[in-house]
C-alpha cells in the first residue's frame, strides 16, 4: 500500500492514532486550547486545513522554514539527488556532497571558522561543541547563560539556563555553571580562573526573545580570548537569514570559535544540523590518524540532507531572502511599535529581521483580573493572543516560553508583506479584546490553566 493510499485509510484518525501511539497529553493539549486542526498541506507562508481553511504561518516550525514550507527548488534538489543514486553513507569512505555544502558554509563564514562536523539536529550540534571544546581546551567547565535554550538532550540541557526544562532531568552533567546575560561583570568573573572550555551563548535570546545591549557580544567575545575559553555562538534558530543577516552575529561583526547551526539549512525537509569550528578546536581534537573519528553521527552527512542545504542557500541567494527579512523585519517594527501606545497591557514590542515578539504586562486599570490569571498560571495573558488569533483568524503564532507573557512571531522569510499588514490588524483587535478581559476569556484561560496543571501529574 502507497503512503498516499495509507494516509487516505486513515482519514480523519490523525489525531486519535497519534494520541494513541505517542502522545496523548499532547493531542490533549491541543484540544484545550483549540488547536486540534487536522492538517492537509503547507506552502511557503501558509498551513490548510482538512476543512481547507488558510492559515498564516507565523510560527514557521519553531524557525524551520526560512525558505518557506514546501519549497519546490529544494524538493527539486531532493528528487535529483534519488535520481543520481549516489552512494552515501559508505562510513569508510566519504561524499562529495558533504564537502561542498561544507564549503559552501564556510565562504559565507568568518575567516576563524575553517571546518565543518554535520549532525542531524542542532541539539547534536551543540553537543558536539561542547565535547569537542573540552577535549580542545583540556578544561571541563562551560558557561551559559540564564535563561538561555540550546536543546533537550542531556548536555544541551545541562548548559540550558531555564529552569522549567532541567528541573525533572538531575542530575545533570557536572561542569556547567551559568550567568546573567547581557552581564560582562558576571561573565568575567566566571571566566577569570582560566578553568572554562566554552561559553555558549545565543546572539539572540529565543525564549523571549532578548536582544543584547550594544557591546555586550564583542564584550564576551573579548573576554574568552583573555581567558582561553572557546566563544561558541549558537545559531540553531537565528542563523540562516532569520535576523536579516546570514548569520545573526554579522551584526556585531563576531569571529567565533564554535557556531551550531541547524532547523533551517535544509529548508524543513531533511533532518540536519551543523558545527562551524575553528582550526585551534579542530586540531585539538582531531589531531592523530588515531582520533580522526573522535567524533560522528552514523546518519550524518547524508546525501540527501547535504543536497537540500546547498539548494537552500541557493534559495536564500537567488531569492534575496536575507535582505528582504531585514527589510520585512524592519516593516514589521514600524507597524507594530504603535501598539505601545496604543494599549495599556502592551509593555514592548522588539525585534531583528523576522524575529518578532510583543511582551504584555500588568494594566493599571485592571490590576485585579490579571492577577487572578497570573496566580492561576503566569503568562497565562499571552496565551489570551496566541488562541483567538489561530481561532478567530487563522494565524499561528506562540507563547514564547514559559511563564513568559511575549507572543513571538518566526514566519518564513518568503511571508507576503500585506500578510504581515493583515496581521498586525488582527493582532491590535485581539490585543484589545483580551485587555478588556472579558469573562468568557477569564473562565477559558483558568480551564486551561487547570488542564495543564492536570496533565503535569
Amino acid at each position: 500500500m502507497t503512503l498516499r493510499e495509507l494516509l487516505e485509510q486513515h482519514r480523519g484518525e490523525e489525531l486519535e492514532l497519534y494520541a494513541r501511539t505517542i502522545n496523548p497529553q499532547f493531542v490533549r493539549l491541543l484540544r484545550t486550547i483549540g488547536f486540534d486542526r487536522r492538517w492537509a498541506r503547507a506552502e511557503g507562508a501558509y498551513l490548510y486545513d482538512a476543512d481547507g481553511t488558510r492559515y498564516l504561518d507565523l510560527l514557521g516550525g519553531f524557525g524551520m522554514y526560512n525558505v518557506g514550507r514546501n519549497n519546490p527548488r529544494i524538493r527539486a534538489a531532493l528528487i535529483e539527488a534519488l535520481e543520481l543514486e549516489t552512494a552515501g553513507k559508505v562510513q569508510l569512505g566519504v561524499s562529495p556532497v558533504t564537502a561542498l555544502l561544507a564549503s559552501a558554509l564556510l565562504e559565507r563564514a568568518p575567516s576563524r571558522l575553517r571546518r565543518v562536523l554535520f549532525t542531524s539536529s542542532g541539539t547534536e550540534a551543540v553537543e558536539a561543541a561542547l565535547k569537542l571544546g573540552r577535549a580542545a581546551t583540556g578544561r571541563s567547565r562551560v558557561v551559559s547563560c540564564e535563561h538561555g535554550f540550546h536543546g533537550l538532550t542531556l548536555g544541551s540541557l545541562s548548559a540550558a539556563g531555564d529552569a522549567a526544562f532541567r528541573a525533572r532531568f538531575g542530575p545533570l552533567l557536572p561542569g556547567f555553571s551559568h550567568v546573567p546575560f547581557d552581564d560582562l561583570d558576571a561573565l568575567e568573573a566566571a571566566l577569570r580562573g582560566q578553568d572554562v572550555a566554552v561559553f555558549i551563548v545565543e546572539p539572540v535570546q529565543g525564549h523571549g526573545p532578548y536582544f543584547p545591549s550594544e557591546g555586550y557580544l564583542q564584550g564576551a567575545q573579548e573576554l574568552c580570548r583573555r581567558y582561553g575559553t572557546l566563544f561558541c555562538v549558537d545559531e540553531v534558530q537565528t542563523g540562516f537569514g532569520r535576523t536579516g543577516r546570514l548569520f545573526a552575529f554579522e551584526h556585531w561583526g563576531l569571529e567565533p570559535d564554535l557556531v551550531p547551526v541547524a532547523k533551517s539549512l535544509s529548508g524543513g525537509y531533511v533532518p540536519v544540523g551543523a558545527l562551524l569550528m575553528s582550526r585551534r578546536v579542530y586540531d585539538g581534537v582531531f589531531d592523530s590518524l588515531e582520533h580522526s573519528v573522535s567524533h560522528g553521527s552514523t546518519f550524518a552527512p547524508n546525501d540527501l540532507a547535504m543536497a537540500a542545504g546547498l539548494a537552500t542557500l541557493r534559495e536564500l541567494d537567488d531569492a534575496g531572502l536575507v535582505e528582504r527579512s531585514a527589510r520585512l523585519g524592519a516593516r514589521l517594527l514600524e507597524l507594530t511599535r504603535p501598539l505601545v501606545d496604543r494599549h495599556e497591557v502592551v509593555r514592548e514590542v522588539r525585534g531583528l529581521g523576522l524575529m518578532w515578539a510583543i511582551e504584555f504586562g500588568e494594566p493599571e486599570s485592571r490590576r485585579r483580573s490579571w492577577r487572578v490569571l497570573e496566580r492561576a498560571q503566569p503568562g497565562i495573558f499571552a496565551q489570551l493572543v496566541v488562541v483567538p488569533l489561530f481561532t478567530d483568524h487563522a494565524v499561528l503564532t506562540q507563547v514564547a516560553g514559559h511563564r513568559l507573557n511575549v507572543v513571538k512571531a518566526l514566519p518564513p522569510l518568503v511571508v507576503a508583506e500585506e500578510d504581515l499588514e493583515r496581521f498586525v490588524l488582527v493582532l491590535d483587535e485581539v490585543v484589545a479584546k483580551a485587555e478588556r478581559m472579558p469573562r468568557a476569556m477569564v473562565s477559558f484561560a483558568l480551564r486551561a490553566a487547570r488542564a495543564s496543571v492536570a496533565s503535569a501529574h
